[in-house]
């Protein structure tokens, strides 16, 4: 039996998807249906059973009621890069990972976890995933980042008795996002301005403000890969191809066949602090790790994209 959290997310509902398609179903999805939108990303998909995360954080693990687990596929958390209570992010992204490290080495099992590549902040030390080249710039950053460094000492300890590996995403975008609300990709961003016929908003600057964008497809292909495989450690999960916002915006008018105007807007003050304007991953760890498949060049993600987009709305 695998466990899925955050199950009904944007990344968690494709690995589910695609692990319907190897014919597997033995899952439990686990997430939190405060907004009760995502269920609608679960529709469809096969699993066995469905918890939510707070049976998970409160319970020890020698009490949970769960059949014997042979994968964890851990992503559940606040994405919100913008939220700023560090105390609930702490207990989501933090407390709530470790309690599933706890769980899979309960049950002698792999588990693959999300990482982020804001742990990065700037970029400006690189983007190996070497500690001297991390350095978190917002709470959600640290969240991710703090765990990352739990990973590391009690792996080095010999505590950590299983394989687990750290998905460090970089931009990921693709079809089920809409419920992120301000938090979706760009690219969605720019699709909802083309189908309501509105301007696709850009701030001043953007064509030197690059991105690593990863399809949703790669990332979830990657992410099952490192379960699928038992290995262990911290890896980069990008194209190494960045581009550009007004690349994106660009393509996505080309893509859709309008004349949809772009529209340049001052940045804002409050996303200042800890905004990153260059990422582009590098990927040296993860081509030794053994993933050898090419990624799906922007302007194909971008098509696909769109067609799964007017095909969902």
């Amino acid at each position: 039996m695998l466990l899925v959290t955050g199950g009904a997310g944007f990344i968690g509902a494709d690995v589910i998807s695609a692990l319907n398609a190897q014919g597997i179903d033995d899952i439990i999805a686990v997430d939190d249906l405060m907004y009760g939108q995502k269920c609608l990303n679960l529709v469809g998909k096969k699993f066995a059973d469905y918890r939510d995360f707070r049976e998970l954080i409160k319970k020890p693990v020698e009490l949970l009621r769960l059949p014997h687990l042979t994968g964890i596929i851990h992503l559940g958390a606040i994405s919100n890069t913008q939220f700023s209570n560090g105390r609930i992010l702490m207990e989501r992204n933090y407390t709530f990972s470790k309690r599933m490290l706890e769980l899979a080495i309960h049950h002698g099992c792999p588990m693959v976890y999300a990482s982020s590549a804001s742990v990065y902040g700037d970029g400006k030390l690189g983007f190996q995933e070497k500690p001297e080249n991390e350095s978190p710039k917002s709470p959600y950053a640290f969240s991710k980042w703090v765990f990352d460094q739990y990973v590391r000492r009690h792996t080095a300890s010999g505590h950590i008795t299983v394989p687990v590996a750290g998905m460090r995403y970089f931009n990921v975008y693709g079809p089920g996002e809409e419920y992120k609300g301000a938090m979706r990709s760009f690219a969605n961003k720019c699709f909802t301005a083309i189908t309501h016929g509105e301007k696709i908003e850009l701030f001043h600057g953007s064509q030197d403000i690059v991105r690593d964008f990863i399809y949703i497809s790669d990332a979830v292909a990657v992410t099952l890969f490192f379960l699928q495989n038992n290995m262990s450690g911290i890896f980069n999960v990008g194209t190494s191809a960045p581009a550009s916002f007004l690349d994106v915006a660009e393509l996505c008018v080309k893509t859709a066949g309008t004349d949809t105007e772009i529209h340049m807007i001052p940045f804002p003050k409050h996303m200042e602090v800890g905004y990153q304007r260059h990422t582009q991953a590098d990927i040296t760890k993860l081509r030794v790790a053994g993933w050898t498949s090419p990624f799906m060049s922007l302007e194909a993600g971008i098509k696909d994209y769109w067609q799964k987009f007017k095909e969902r709305n």
